[in-house]
This record gives structure tokens, C-alpha cells and sequence, in this order.
């Protein structure tokens, strides 16, 4: 009877230690942890990862640049990142590929107690987590449609993440920082000032994007499926139980419920999430031209289909039956 029961066990047991062993490993790396980037967290801590036969990891990085690096490397699968950081490394020769997309630009530009307009801002000190790179150079660009030209009219000053904006705008060592949301919301109800929304002026921003290195994601085509229909479900969850989602974006990124619910509302509305993660090409458009502005690109501007493969997005969509 003993052996009996022990073969009935094993019997169970072994079609789950067979799909433990069959996970692949597929480390991910992000370049910061935000609201945009929710439906990767959601994937990974709902095991949306897992149903798909993958053992994801999802690495925190310092910025842009180390996931980039480390995509090059061979040591994440996947990074998911802003996009100027993708177009330099392809740039540079290296075969990196957008294969999805992320978030559109959510920021507006917050001043402090006394600034309210972007005239206000002539002459001061504006703080960025960033000097170099990404939101930098969409902010250098917004002031310079607004009539500000760098560094005549004012200095940008690297302060970091958006707690260290809040503290730096609340000490006046900076006047102004651009902020996403919901974090943006927060500086509002904090009492600081929405100078303008930088959606507004370029709405169509692709701010962010899921990339690979283009020779492994094509010896690995069903993994990067997977990967892709993961995201995919984990996202449509989010416009299919707000209430629930609301839930994992207050715990999973220290919110209050109520920034946690403004902010799903306001990506789901303005759709900057792209229902499908399309990659629109007039978006990324946009980042392209601001790019090759800001550093110097010689020659004429590539077009944008130069850093993209949409065929493992395509192919998660067909299996999911949503195309």
C-alpha cells in the first residue's frame, strides 16, 4: 500500500517538476521602476511569465545605458528602456531591435511655489535626473519651443530620481523638474505648480520601448514570443479589473491607492499604453529627430523602421488570437 500511494505521488508530481525543469531562464532588465513600465511588473508578479513557460527575472538598473550594455552583453534577454538608448547603441553598430512598446511621454514640467509659467523659468535652475540622455533631451527641447534655448536662458541641474526633484524644488535649490505620472499628481497635491504638460507638445513622444539583440531574439524567436504574450495579457488585465489593478499599483510601487488609481486612469485614457504595444512609427518619429538633434547626427535622419522588428509582437498577437 505504501508503494502504491508513493507511485501515485510521483504520478502528480511529476508533470510540475517537468514544468519547473522546462522554464527557461529570461532575465529582464528595466532602467527604473515607474508606473509605465507596470504590465512588465505585473507579468513577473503574477506569473504571467511563469504560464508561459519562462522563468523571468526582473533586474532593476541604474538608467538607460547599463540595461543597454548589458543586452550587448548577452546577459538580459530583453531590456526594456528609454528609447534614445536603443537608437545610440544601433548607432554605434550594435544589432539592438525594438520589438515593442512600452509607455508614451506622461511628464509635465512642475515648478516650485514661484514659478508658474514657462517665462518664470528665464535665468533658473531646472533639475533633471538626467544631463545627457532620454527626458533631458525631450525637456531641452519643450524649453526651446517655449522660447528657452540652453544653457542661455537657464542651467539644468542633475538632482536624480523624483524624490530628490521633490526635496531639491522644496529647498529652491532648482525651480522646476519634470516629473511622470502619477508622480506628477503628487507634486500637485504637494502644492508645487503644473507649468505644462509636455504631452502637449509632443503627444505622440514613444518614450519607452521593449528591446532585444537582434541575432539572439532570432535564434530564440519562441522565447521572445512568449515573453511578448506575457506583457501583452498582463496589460489587457489591467483594462479588465481596474479595481484589482489598482490594488497591485499601490503595493508594487508604494503609492497611495488614490495616485495609484489616477495614474492607471490617466494611461489607460490617453492611451499611453498602446492597447496592442504596437510601436508607432510617428512616435518614435519624434524621439529619432529629437535624438539626432541633440547629439549631433551627421547626414540625413534615419527613419524610424531602421531600429524596429514588430515581427515577434505580430506573432504574440496571432497565437493570443487578438489579430
Amino acid at each position: 500500500m505504501k508503494r502504491t500511494s508513493s507511485a501515485l505521488l510521483l504520478v502528480f508530481l511529476l508533470p510540475a517538476l517537468g514544468l519547473a525543469q522546462e522554464r527557461v531562464k529570461f532575465p529582464v532588465g528595466v532602467s527604473s521602476k515607474v508606473l509605465g513600465y507596470g504590465h512588465l511588473w505585473a507579468a513577473w508578479r503574477l506569473k504571467y511569465f511563469e504560464r508561459e513557460g519562462l522563468d523571468v527575472d526582473v533586474v532593476l538598473m541604474r538608467g538607460t545605458a547599463p540595461a543597454v550594455q548589458a543586452m550587448i552583453a548577452g546577459s538580459i534577454s530583453a531590456g526594456l528602456v528609454a528609447n534614445d538608448g536603443p537608437i545610440a547603441a544601433v548607432e554605434q553598430g550594435m544589432d539592438i531591435a525594438m520589438v515593442a512598446s512600452s509607455s508614451k511621454l506622461t511628464h509635465m514640467l512642475i515648478g516650485g511655489k514661484n514659478y508658474k509659467t514657462w517665462e518664470d523659468l528665464r535665468g533658473a535652475t531646472i533639475g533633471s535626473s538626467t544631463l545627457t540622455s532620454g527626458t533631458a533631451f525631450v525637456l531641452r527641447r519643450a524649453l526651446k519651443v517655449k522660447g528657452l534655448e540652453y544653457p542661455r536662458d537657464y542651467k539644468l541641474l542633475n538632482v536624480g530620481g523624483t524624490t530628490s526633484a521633490f526635496a531639491a524644488m522644496s529647498a529652491g535649490q532648482i525651480a522646476a523638474a519634470m516629473l511622470a505620472v502619477p508622480n506628477a499628481f503628487q507634486a500637485q497635491e504637494a502644492g508645487f505648480n503644473v507649468i505644462g504638460r509636455v504631452a502637449d507638445i509632443f503627444p505622440n513622444y514613444l518614450l519607452s520601448a521593449y528591446s532585444v539583440r537582434r541575432s539572439w531574439a532570432e535564434k530564440n524567436r519562441p522565447r521572445v514570443v512568449h515573453f511578448l504574450k506575457a506583457v501583452l495579457l498582463a496589460k489587457k488585465w489591467f483594462e479588465q479589473d481596474r479595481k484589482a489593478a489598482t490594488e497591485f499599483l499601490a503595493k508594487e510601487f508604494e503609492l497611495k491607492p488614490s495616485l495609484a488609481e489616477k495614474g492607471l486612469d490617466y494611461y489607460l485614457t490617453n492611451q499611453a499604453w498602446h492597447p496592442e504595444l504596437d510601436i508607432e512609427m510617428d512616435g518614435l518619429k519624434t524621439v529619432v529627430d529629437i535624438y539626432a538633434e541633440q547629439t549631433g547626427m551627421k547626414g540625413a535622419i534615419p527613419s524610424p523602421e531602421k531600429y524596429v522588428d514588430m515581427s515577434y509582437l505580430k506573432q504574440a498577437l496571432k497565437e493570443l488570437g487578438w489579430r
